[in-house]
């Protein structure tokens, strides 16, 4: 799914949170969007799938302009990880929950059952089917409800703040899950999160501060720019910091020592 913002606002109570923003997202790609609480990135992606408004500008879905007749049809083309993954089940077991939301879509028992096993094995849970998702840990949790939302052929998947709650272990799992779907399915996914660790699997980062675009780019690109990060709330990767403090240091192949400090950075 393709996104474009035009000159997009918006505010809570008067106070500006999304200010004349201008933003392409392509299809199929890896977004990060990043900032410190309060910055405007989840704001930004409650726009995008359209629960809220902008108060001026315009949002556009596959150029198409997102609005009341819309998002009606995109609704069903999104899909969204939110940050707790209790709040996110309603079935009684792993296979119940994610057929809840393809009943609703009317999908035939053995299209249904097919999309089950697909997608909880692309995320790695197949073993989990009957399991009941009280006893899974939180990033398995998280793991089925990308499942989930890829079984509804979601075209856009939203991850919001989808690993804050999470244990490393736990972090680790979806990181390798997002890789895993970058790999094998074709979709536009956007991370939400104000973590270095998991904006390093985009191919573009995008850094929020006060509703604005600060900085665009690669990760390597953002990620080397520590005054930014810094005047943005955000806290530098070690690794990261190592080579920003080697940069004025002297020393004998130095080249090749920051080039191997970045391959660890976006190693898992």
């Amino acid at each position: 799914m393709k996104i474009k913002l035009d000159n997009v606002s918006f505010s809570y109570n008067e106070e500006k949170v999304i200010s004349n923003l201008n933003l392409e997202i392509e299809s199929s790609s890896i977004t990060a969007i990043i900032g410190h609480n309060g910055s405007g990135k989840s704001t930004l992606a409650k726009l995008i799938v359209g629960l809220l408004e902008p108060k001026k500008g315009t949002i556009y879905l596959d150029d198409q302009v997102l609005n009341e007749d819309s998002i009606k049809i995109f609704r069903n083309k999104m899909g969204i990880i939110f940050q707790n993954p209790d709040n996110q089940f309603v079935g009684v077991t792993v296979k119940d929950d994610i057929a809840f939301g393809l009943e609703n879509k009317n999908i035939e028992r053995e299209e249904m059952i097919q999309k089950i096993h697909k997608y909880l094995k692309l995320v790695g849970m197949e073993e989990y089917i009957e399991e009941s998702p009280e006893n899974l840990s939180g990033g398995q949790k998280q793991r089925v409800a990308i499942a989930g939302a890829l079984s509804m052929e979601c075209e856009l998947l939203i991850l919001d703040e989808s690993t804050s709650m999470l244990d490393p272990l736990g972090t680790k799992e979806v990181g390798e899950t997002i890789k895993k779907i970058k790999n094998e399915d074709n979709k536009t996914i956007i991370i939400i999160t104000h973590d270095l660790e998991e904006a390093r699997l985009a191919d573009r980062v995008i850094v929020l501060n006060k509703g604005k675009i600060v900085k665009d780019g690669t990760p390597k690109e953002v990620f080397s720019d520590e005054n930014i990060l810094i005047n943005s709330g955000l806290k530098t990767m070690d690794s990261v910091k190592i080579i920003n403090d080697l940069k004025n240091v002297d020393y004998k192949n130095k080249k090749e020592i920051e080039a191997a400090l970045w391959e660890l950075t976006f190693k898992m």
